[in-house]
């Protein structure tokens, strides 16, 4: 059982009944999928304040649109800025290459400044560099949060967590139980507010902006399956 709780192009929120080592797994199997990244940067010219290997480095965490290649493909991306009477921040969408966030900013030239930088992008996974992870996938248990007559009166709980609870018609109330991050311990000295932890999980997906949430789930199950076929096989 899967129901959706909060989803955006960027992050997506669901309740699941799934068991916590198959929850497990599917948030070990994101650093499996297949990502483009810039792998390798070449510099001829570098006139800004940071060094070369600080340019790289910046470069090289620019997040790519997917693309699924063979293992040996290579995608060029050219960087060529010269400033004239002023300076310029240079961003991401100046490379010529398909960039998630093209406003990312990479560097500051000052008047008469120039760069002239190759990047390579190739396609990898997470388990050999964090520059292939396409997201960030975690869960928690859901929690159920039960209020009583004696509770109602815990104006506070609604300004300490205004995310979890709200204070309306002179009454405590759960405004958003999936947001509560809390438990039993944080809430002990108020009297009538019960937290407990549930069989279900809540399962969070936050992407980087190569692929969707919907996408690194199912590519990370993809690579479950993968690798039990390749057991399976070694098994025989």
């Amino acid at each position: 059982m899967i129901q959706s709780i909060h989803k955006t192009n960027e992050k997506a929120v669901f309740k699941t009944d799934m068991d916590t080592t198959l929850a497990n797994a599917i948030r070990r199997s994101v650093n499996e999928i297949p990502i483009l990244a810039i792998d390798e940067v070449e510099i001829y010219k570098n006139d800004s304040a940071l060094n070369d290997q600080i340019l790289a480095h910046r470069i090289g965490l620019v997040p790519l649109k997917n693309q699924k290649l063979k293992e040996d493909k290579v995608i060029e991306m050219k960087l060529e800025v010269k400033t004239g009477k002023e300076s310029k921040e240079v961003v991401a969408g100046e490379m010529k290459g398909e960039i998630v966030y093209p406003d990312m900013s990479l560097v500051y030239l000052e008047k008469g400044q120039e760069l002239e930088i190759v990047a390579k992008a190739k396609v990898g996974k997470g388990i050999s560099h964090a520059k292939y992870i396409p997201g960030l996938v975690f869960y928690r248990h859901y929690p159920k949060i039960q209020i009583s007559k004696d509770g109602e009166k815990h104006q506070e709980l609604a300004e300490f967590y205004p995310k979890i609870f709200e204070f309306s018609a002179g009454k405590l109330k759960v405004k958003n139980e999936w947001e509560c991050t809390i438990d039993q311990e944080d809430v002990k000295d108020f009297s009538g507010v019960e937290i407990k932890e549930t069989g279900d999980l809540i399962f969070t997906i936050e992407s980087w902006g190569q692929i969707s949430p919907k996408e690194i789930f199912l590519e990370a199950i993809k690579a479950i399956n993968n690798n039990l076929e390749k057991l399976s096989k070694e098994l025989k």
